[in-house]
């Protein structure tokens, strides 16, 4: 790797303290050192209405979607709401997505861990996303693929992640995604 990478982290989840947040930032935890990873709020954003995408769009929109373009990567840690992504999440995809032909996402490698205290690890949440990054162009890490089920039982009193395993996993995920950044960068 020859430089330091910026990767926007985006948590699908509005909660404080949220399973997706802690993920988050045991990710940041993880990560390796050429990776700087910042979580980018999404719940100040308003929804997303083109009528307000004119000359003078909400400041909100506006700061996001220059945050998203400003980064070499984006890492997205979501939870399942009702088999798909939260309401929150789906809204900052189109609102960095837009105005048409100008998506802040456009060729940004990405990589999607999904978190769930149910067995399932939010599969439905995960490849739900997955198929809006395929369309906004954003190449997303394959392998290994993270559905983080059992949430409730991986982080100690403090939000740490205690979970030795699930720990090693994700030390390998994020060096398998710094590899794929490197990989997908503009030329």
């Amino acid at each position: 790797m020859d430089a330091s990478r910026n990767v926007a982290v985006i948590v699908g989840s509005l909660r404080k303290e949220s399973f997706s947040r802690k993920m988050a930032q045991a990710l940041a935890a993880l990560a390796p050192a050429s990776l700087k990873l910042q979580i980018v709020e999404i719940g100040p954003l308003p929804l997303y209405n083109q009528d307000l995408d004119g000359a003078n769009p909400p400041a909100a929109w506006v700061s996001f979607r220059e945050r998203i373009k400003s980064a070499d990567a984006v890492l997205f840690v979501t939870p399942e709401h009702n088999r798909s992504v939260p309401a929150a999440l789906k809204n900052a995809l189109d609102v960095g997505s837009r105005p048409y032909g100008k998506s802040a996402w456009n060729g940004k490698p990405g990589a999607v861990v999904s978190v769930s205290p149910g067995g399932l690890g939010a599969f439905g949440a995960n490849h739900h996303l997955r198929q809006s990054l395929v369309f906004l162009n954003v190449p997303t890490l394959q392998q290994p693929e993270a559905y983080i089920g059992g949430a409730a039982g991986l982080f100690d009193p403090n939000g740490t992640l205690s979970n030795e395993g699930t720990r090693d996993f994700l030390r390998k995920f994020m060096e398998a995604f710094a590899a794929w950044i490197d990989q997908n960068q503009p030329h």
